[in-house]
């Protein structure tokens, strides 16, 4: 099946950000902050991996996916759709049959038996591979992948994320000087205006969460979490 409508990039966004608040994927706590795996403290947790789970959902989800992708990358820009181990892989799935295209799945690492293939699936060489994971901070899980694709062979000049935390101002244009352009549907900022718009939290919550969004290192620095992430 191939995705051929294109809803509004701004109702899209606040359609896929309704959904993560209808299905509980997305959790705000002030007072107690999330410790994040790059060591940061964080008001807000999401979990986009809980949309598989519904099949509504999931199936306009990535149809806004595929919509994205054709409207800011192009028709005929791919030949292969990759999913990174574990939460990229049912997506890369669900994507690839939308757009009617290959899929391969890439591992965290070598396997160290059989063949120790990290890349799952037929890649051609010089195959044209978008890579698509749930979400992404900054792009540094998803350049574990692409880095193994190109190292494959493949070319990768695209990557898809369901969901952008877009608190650091730098990182797309970081990605792009690696000659990665990243595509997104949703961030937290419209999970935030949901959250304002339905009133699902008192306005202190939000402010927190929007100071957190605004400097998210000085907030997780002063709530016990690291004042700046690992370059390495």
């Amino acid at each position: 099946m191939i995705q051929t409508s294109f809803p509004d990039k701004v109702v899209m966004a606040e359609l896929v950000a309704k959904m993560l608040w209808e299905i509980k994927a997305v959790h705000f706590s002030a007072d107690k902050p999330y410790k994040l795996a790059s060591g940061m403290a964080s008001p807000v947790y999401i979990d986009c991996r809980k949309l598989i789970s519904y099949p509504r959902i999931r199936s306009a989800v990535m149809d806004f996916a595929a919509a994205t992708v054709l409207r800011e990358a192009g028709f005929e820009k791919f030949d292969v759709i990759a999913g990174g181990e574990t939460a990229g892989i049912p997506f890369a799935a669900m994507l690839a049959e939308r757009l009617a295209l290959p899929m391969i799945y890439v591992r965290k690492a070598p396997k160290g038996h059989g063949r120790n293939a990290q890349i799952e699936g037929h890649m051609p060489e010089g195959a044209r591979v978008l890579v698509i994971e749930d979400l992404t901070t900054a792009g540094g899980s998803m350049f574990k992948f692409i880095d193994a694709i190109r190292a494959a062979g493949g070319v990768v000049d695209h990557g898809m994320a369901l969901f952008y935390y877009d608190i650091f101002p730098k990182a797309r244009g970081e990605m792009l000087d690696k000659g990665v352009t990243l595509h997104n549907i949703a961030t937290w900022r419209d999970v935030l205006d949901v959250a304002r718009q339905q009133k699902l939290f008192d306005e202190k919550t939000l402010s927190e969460v929007e100071a957190f969004l605004n400097a998210p290192l000085d907030w997780s620095g002063g709530n016990g979490g690291v004042s700046e992430l690992a370059t390495a």
